[in-house]
């Protein structure tokens, strides 16, 4: 590590509160961390570090805190120049990039089998990682969904928690066109220019745009067309959705009220809990499409994971320190759960106490437990390399659908994109 580099990391460290004594053990071995976000994956990770110094004294994790795109940039830049001067020991990446970075970069990553017992974790996030029988990633944060639902709006429209429990999406529309007439609340908000509910769909199928091969799986894919078909049924019935433009008005749409659910990733948890309506929330799980087998009622949207550059000179102690806390330590797990809203993908950590406290903002539910449960019934998929163009050639088509377009013409358009945009 430079002097600079080095002096910069240092900094970091003062800025997040590790010790003085710490910095001063830097000099003995130092694990340097590239992340975005101080207050989510940079504070799991500094509990993280202050766990491992507990035992190995001499190793200090030095946390160096960018952009989420511009840590992209970086390693991207990086990786493609051939020039390991410079990269850090350990970095995080976004599972939608996993493959891109793996099957781009050959040999760029370390495989932490040896260190980490990934039967115990999510099927979904393993299968992400895994290249060739070998897997890179220490999975850390889920994005597995849920159905956030105003338990108060419902109520007035006559259902009850069971009445959403393991239902089809034609059943949910259905639903929702009741509460709309009942209270006039329309369903959930939609972004027609955004393609994350296909995400949701397609996944709590077991399927994507890409075969487990990485080849593009489109026009012969029943699960793509029952979820394109799904939601351009959702699309054509506008008084159950409240039309938002990007993330503010999104947001704003179910804080605010003016919703009566929304679906999407645990994450969203904490936001939703700071828009002061106690007790007149509740989760269940996210409609399945009935009309696939095999469908689940359980699907994931975002979360991130943690990678070893196979360059790092400190390694085997980034492996160490992945697999000793990450992998292992269910206590660490219920901090960060408690303390940033971090749920991970150990599976053991769903037997701890704070997974299973009930909430009384959510009328008493015990919905961390839930969303650990539902966290270990995602079918995996391969996320390949171009989803977020395969993402891009399907918004384009949304607004058609909503018209009343062919699901078939819109599918052979969304494939004619994409194998251009993907050569």
């Amino acid at each position: 590590m430079t002097d600079k580099l080095k002096s910069s990391s240092l900094a970091i460290l003062l800025a997040s509160g590790i010790s003085l004594t710490a910095m001063n053990a830097a000099i003995a071995e130092e694990i340097t961390v590239w992340l975005w976000d101080m207050n989510f994956n940079g504070a799991t990770m500094i509990e993280a570090a202050e766990r491992y110094k507990k035992i190995n004294p001499d190793v200090t994790v030095n946390i160096v805190d960018f952009a989420k795109a511009d840590v992209e940039q970086k390693l991207q830049t990086q990786l493609a120049s051939g020039t390991t001067e410079g990269l850090p020991d350990i970095v995080l990446i976004e599972d939608y990039g996993a493959q891109k970075y793996l099957l781009s970069f050959p040999g760029s990553f370390e495989p932490l089998n040896d260190v980490v017992d990934y039967s115990g974790f999510a099927d979904y996030k393993v299968a992400l990682a895994s290249v060739d029988g070998q897997t890179y990633s220490l999975p850390f944060d889920s994005g597995v969904t849920g159905l956030f639902y105003r338990s108060d709006i419902y109520g007035d429209a006559g259902y009850e928690a069971d009445d959403l429990e393991n239902i089809t999406w034609e059943r949910y529309i259905e639903i929702s066109k009741d509460v709309k007439s009942k209270t006039g609340y329309p369903t959930f908000p939609i972004d027609i220019n955004d393609a994350g509910m296909l995400r949701i769909l397609m996944q709590s199928a077991g399927s994507w745009y890409f075969t487990p091969e990485g080849d593009l799986n489109l026009k012969d894919n029943p699960a793509f067309h029952a979820a394109l078909d799904t939601y351009s049924q959702v699309l054509q019935s506008p008084e159950i959705y409240k039309p938002i433009s990007g993330w503010t008005e999104y947001v704003s749409s179910f804080t605010s009220g003016d919703v009566a659910s929304v679906i999407t990733g645990v994450w969203m948890t904490a936001t939703i809990k700071a828009s002061g309506m106690p007790g007149q929330w509740g989760v269940a799980p996210i409609p399945r499409l009935g009309s696939v087998e095999g469908s689940v009622n359980a699907s994931n949207l975002g979360g991130s994971s943690w990678y070893v550059l196979a360059s790092s000179e400190e390694k085997d102690s980034a492996k160490d320190f992945l697999g000793s806390v990450w992998g292992t330590d269910s206590d660490f797990y219920q901090k960060i759960l408690v303390n940033q809203g971090a749920v991970g993908s150990l599976l053991a950590a769903r037997d701890g106490a704070a997974y299973q406290a009930s909430d009384e903002y959510f009328g008493g539910q015990a919905v961390w437990q839930n969303f650990s449960e539902w966290l270990g019934n995602i079918p995996g998929v391969n996320y390949g390399i171009f989803t977020n163009e395969v993402d891009s050639a399907v918004a384009v088509q949304l607004p058609a659908l909503a018209k009343g377009a062919s699901v078939d013409d819109a599918i052979e358009k969304i494939n004619a994109q994409a194998q251009s945009q993907t050569q």
